[in-house]
């Protein structure tokens, strides 16, 4: 008997992600974790990149200094919205290279506190199961 392929998502192809259960994080590569990380100055406070009384500076000024700091991608001024930088291969910076978990989890922002509920395809996740993980 062969042994059954399990089917993983492809990343930008949300067609083939999975609908969510609570059960799919512990047999994941983090495949969440290497989507872009959008966050406001609240996320930034909690995760200790950003002090409280700079709340009140101009976003722009805050976006500046974290990205010569290579913490942020981009900053949408329109929106207020921050993209967290990646490593090389995509994964979140603040995601472990060999436990595949979170250094961050309990200041995580609140896209990752809020996924899958929100995100590209809400209520569906770009699971990948651990074992496929080296393919």
């Amino acid at each position: 008997m062969k042994p059954q392929l399990i089917a993983a998502a492809e990343i930008d192809r949300l067609e083939t992600w999975s609908r969510y259960t609570k059960d799919m994080c512990s047999s994941c590569h983090s495949t969440c974790c290497t989507l872009p990380v959008e966050v406001r100055i609240g996320d930034l406070i909690r995760i200790g990149l950003v002090d409280e009384f700079e709340r009140g500076e101009p976003p722009r000024n805050i976006a500046k200094r974290l990205q010569k700091d290579g913490v942020i991608e981009r900053f949408n001024q329109k929106s207020g919205i921050f993209t967290l930088a990646r490593m090389s291969n995509d994964d979140c910076m603040y995601l472990d290279r060999k436990s595949r978990l979170c250094t961050i989890y309990e200041k995580r922002p609140d896209t990752c506190r809020n996924h899958p509920r929100v995100g590209p395809r809400p209520g569906y996740c770009a699971w990948k199961p651990k074992q496929q993980a080296a393919r």
